[in-house]
């Protein structure tokens, strides 16, 4: 048989064996009307029961974090006014190693730097007879350290010196003590102080030489103004003798003494007239006797002439003595009020040298007092002091040694080194939507179970804003203070879970999906009971985890009956004899 026919044959046969195959699934795929219905019919719906459960429910969200220990804090040295100058670093500590209070923390020209707990830097020497918050820093340690201070007042004081010398001595350095600077202050002080009582005790003496200056001054005066006053007086007495009823006596006198004078030498040239006329009209009389009349005539009016002046002169002389004595009382008037003014004047200087003297023993006195109080102070502060680059406050302890930015040989100055408390932190962050849920204070719990790491901690603190601690502007940054653990967790990513609520212990609880709303709106159950299907009441509470406490309002629910959650439909497998 040729080749050809062969070939022709086999196409043949392969035509009828896919005809054949083919009408065979052709009829396979023809139903009737019967069958396609009993097909097309809906399965009887099969409900999908699980029990109910007595289980702890709690809602959880769930972040990663970096654990880390507290954030760096720097440490720098203050220079001390106690010394000259700052000294170089002999001795630096290594990182991690762990600072306890009281523990030196390095050591700059054989001398030590301590670690004390404290709010507020060292920033100036404590010496004695300063007070402050630091002064109280110190005191509370050195009571926490065993050595006792007195009390806690903030006040560096002798028993303050005493305990901050056996604190040095008991572990092994030789307390700070004076200075040379203020040994020499004390002497000098001591000198002034000296000086100053010496000039108080010359001023007060010159002040009671002023006080007996003052007395000397007023009796001089008393005793001037008692001499004119009796001037005065006689002055007056002697006016008045010449004075009668507002009449000058004397004036008076004379002038009566001129009148009677006058009316003698009258009478006497009436009676000389008279005698002449007898020897004028004697015929027998001699020219003699008539001459001696004549001149005997003449006589008697020349004295009534010369007695008329005197008397003129006597009257004005009484006038003259009168005016005199008005004079001298005017004059001893003057005198006696010059007298008053000098005496015034004479006081008030003495009154104003006294004043003088006393400002003078004042300010004396108040030099003195000063200078007292200076050299008492100045003594209270030689001591045993603390030098500010001797002591390092730190707000809690103990710490580690993170990082020592100095070298040995540098100057004792300046930031040295950086600390971390030993509390291990996890810097973490919040979606927006959960930050307003978590709360300072809140549980965490810790885990990485790759690392087997299992730990407890608190939320420390929550930021106020997104964006902040180098989160995006989606999240919020929060921190969490890890409990004490003795696993490492530096620097490992771990989870996070904050319980944001939980129930009271266990509870009943359904899952979600077997809780429904009646056409009431009460929530309900559905329960198998015997076979058959029943609601129950129900009053949710918390749901979490896919469960929902459920309390029901009739009825029981037992943990181990059976609810509804769902129902399942039975699938029909037909298959072609």
């Amino acid at each position: 048989m040729s080749r050809k026919r062969i070939f022709v044959l086999f196409v043949v046969l392969v035509l009828v064996a896919v005809a054949a195959v083919a009408g065979w699934v052709a009829g396979s795929r023809i139903q009737s009307p019967a069958e396609a219905a009993a097909r097309t019919a809906p399965p009887t719906p099969s409900p999908i029961l699980v029990p109910v459960e007595k289980r702890v429910l709690s809602s959880n969200i769930v972040t990663r974090g970096t654990a880390r220990f507290g954030l760096p804090q720097p440490i720098s040295i203050a220079p001390s006014a106690l010394k000259p100058g700052p000294g170089l670093f002999t001795t630096l500590p290594l990182r991690n190693k762990q600072l306890e209070e009281g523990s030196v923390m390095l050591t700059a020209s054989g001398r030590p730097v301590f670690v004390l707990q404290g709010k507020i830097p060292a920033y100036r020497d404590l010496v004695p007879g300063i007070s402050g918050d630091d002064v109280r820093h110190l005191e509370e340690a050195l009571k926490r350290m065993g050595f006792d201070p007195g009390p806690v007042d903030g006040t560096y004081d002798q028993q303050t010196c005493a305990a901050v010398a056996k604190w040095y001595g008991r572990v092994g350095w030789e307390p700070f003590g004076p200075t040379t600077d203020q040994l020499a202050k004390i002497r000098t002080l001591e000198r002034d102080f000296a000086e100053a009582a010496k000039n108080q005790l010359a001023s007060a003496d010159a002040a009671a030489v002023a006080a007996r200056a003052v007395e000397a001054a007023r009796a001089k005066a008393e005793h001037a103004n008692k001499i004119v006053a009796i001037e005065v007086e006689a002055k007056v007495l002697a006016r008045d003798r010449l004075l009668r009823g507002g009449e000058p006596l004397a004036l008076e006198s004379a002038r009566a003494s001129a009148e009677h004078a006058k009316k003698a030498a009258a009478a006497d040239i009436a009676a000389k007239i008279s005698d002449r006329a007898i020897v004028v009209l004697d015929p027998y009389a001699t020219r003699t006797a008539r001459t001696a009349a004549d001149s005997q005539l003449q006589v008697a009016r020349a004295g009534a002439f010369a007695t008329r002046l005197k008397s003129e002169l006597n009257v004005e002389a009484a006038a003259g003595e009168v005016k005199l004595a008005q004079k001298q009382l005017e004059l001893a008037w003057a005198a006696a009020k010059a007298a008053q003014i000098d005496g015034e004047v004479t006081v008030q200087t003495a009154v104003n040298a006294q004043k003088i003297a006393d400002l003078d023993a004042q300010l004396a006195k108040q030099r003195a007092d000063r200078l007292a109080a200076d050299l008492e102070a100045a003594k209270r502060k030689v001591g045993v002091q603390v030098p500010v680059d001797e002591i390092v406050f730190i707000p809690t302890l103990p710490v580690r040694v993170e990082e020592v930015t100095a070298l040995v040989g540098d100057l004792a100055k300046g930031p040295v080194m950086s600390v971390t408390d030993n509390q291990l932190s996890i810097d973490s962050s919040l979606p927006l939507n959960a930050a307003p849920l978590v709360k300072p204070g809140m549980a965490v719990n810790i885990d990485e179970r790759a690392l087997g790491i299992k730990a407890t901690g608190v939320v420390k603190r929550v930021a106020p804003t997104p964006g902040t601690h180098g989160v995006d502007g989606y999240h919020f940054y929060f921190e969490v203070a890890v409990d004490k653990t003795t696993t490492r967790l530096e620097g490992f990513s771990l989870r996070l879970t904050i319980p944001i609520e939980s129930t009271e212990g266990a509870v009943i609880a359904v899952p979600i999906s077997a809780r429904s709303l009646s056409a009431d709106g009460t929530s309900r159950v559905q329960v198998e009971n015997n076979g058959a299907l029943e609601y129950v009441v129900v009053e949710p509470g918390l749901s979490a985890d896919g469960f929902v406490e459920v309390k029901p309002v009739d009825g029981t629910l037992e943990p181990g009956r059976l609810v509804v959650v769902g129902y399942e439909n039975n699938q029909h497998t037909d298959t072609q004899p």
